[in-house]
């Protein structure tokens, strides 16, 4: 196993893992427990918005994720009033708890006015996606061999930056994980090979509730659960 990029955001690492374990992990991201902004009573509404639009951009506004029991509710009370020539209502008016407070949700002209108190539960991504705690997608680690008839083929770096780069008068591999390419693609290019084994590069990215790596580790603890369940049920 490589760690390739290790943010709180973000992580990208390498590892010999089987496809379909691979993609059970995946799948089980649904499986995590995010907090969201759930129900809302819409006491004023006077934006060009439906209540409906305004409780879905809700929805989506990511909230500091928090170990609450199933039936626990989170009140977040929000009021704004228009002015001047408009104003852009934003997320942080819901309070600290809004991990990105900068997120737009209404533009209110003079006058209009909004009053929202937002219930937030926690759920999980499988019955809806605003409970998904952020992308996470894998493929094949491609391993790139430039032989030396590869080594002219200088206009690669400026078709694929993230992949080619020069060195001195010669084209070297940069970053081979961010290449979506194969031979095929190197039909015009020869001495460049592309080839696949069995290696796999995850990407992983937060939405801001838990850290990246986070999510891969309570995806497994997921899987795990679930399996656990079926071996009982069958024995």
């Amino acid at each position: 196993m490589e760690i390739i990029k290790n943010t709180s955001e973000e992580i990208v690492f390498s590892a010999d893992l089987n496809v379909s374990l691979a993609n059970a992990i995946r799948r089980s991201v649904g499986e995590i427990d995010i907090l969201a902004i759930d129900e809302c009573d819409i006491y004023k509404n006077d934006s060009a918005l439906y209540d409906e639009i305004i409780a879905h951009r809700l929805g989506l506004v990511s909230l500091k994720n928090q170990k609450m029991k199933k039936d626990d509710v989170l009140e977040l009370k929000f009021k704004a009033n228009g002015e001047g020539n408009g104003e852009m209502v934003l997320a942080g008016n819901l309070g600290a708890d809004v991990i990105y407070p900068e997120t737009p949700i209404v533009l209110l002209s003079e006058g209009q006015q909004i009053e929202i108190v937002a219930k937030a539960r926690v759920g999980r991504g499988v019955d809806h996606a605003k409970f998904m705690p952020g992308l996470f997608h894998y493929k094949h680690l491609p391993t790139i061999k430039i032989l030396k008839e590869g080594e002219k083929q200088v206009e690669l770096p400026a078709l694929y930056p993230e992949v080619f780069e020069m060195y001195g008068e010669n084209i070297k591999v940069k970053d081979a994980w961010k290449c979506d390419l194969d031979n095929e693609d190197m039909e015009y290019y020869p001495g460049v090979e592309i080839s696949f084994g069995d290696s796999l590069v995850f990407m992983i990215e937060s939405w801001g509730q838990i850290e990246a790596k986070k999510i891969f580790v309570e995806s497994c603890k997921a899987l795990k659960s679930n399996l656990s369940e079926v071996s009982k049920a069958v024995k």
